[in-house]
């Protein structure tokens, strides 16, 4: 049966420095989680906490016991060091005081 054929996926993590891709095959059923177990990546990057782990498919986030499918690939998400929002909030909080966006409105002053 056709359903039961191996396919290759790769398993992507990546640091600021350095990035790693490992091929694996696996068999229909296989989960998120599974393919990282069997890439064996956790020895390149000890780092990766595969009780916390966040998982991903060309940027779309997936749980780790969700099926792959041929044509998918596993990215492995490193955790946020700060929270976007607020790296944003203080952002804009820096540009009023500095007289470069309107108090009240928030546009730029030119």
């Amino acid at each position: 049966m056709a359903n039961d054929a191996a396919f290759t996926v790769e398993v992507i993590y990546a640091l600021p420095d350095q990035q790693k891709v490992i091929a694996v095959s696996v068999l229909p059923g296989t989960t998120f989680l599974d393919a990282v177990n069997k890439s064996r990546i956790c020895e390149f990057f000890p780092e990766i906490d595969l009780a916390n782990i966040k998982l991903g498919c060309f940027s779309h986030q997936m749980k780790p016991d969700d099926e792959l499918q041929p044509g998918q690939r596993v990215e492995i998400y490193r955790p946020l060091i700060a929270d976007p929002k607020d790296v944003r909030r203080k952002r804009a909080e820096k540009a009023k005081e500095e007289g470069r966006i309107n108090k009240t409105t928030g546009a730029k002053i030119s």
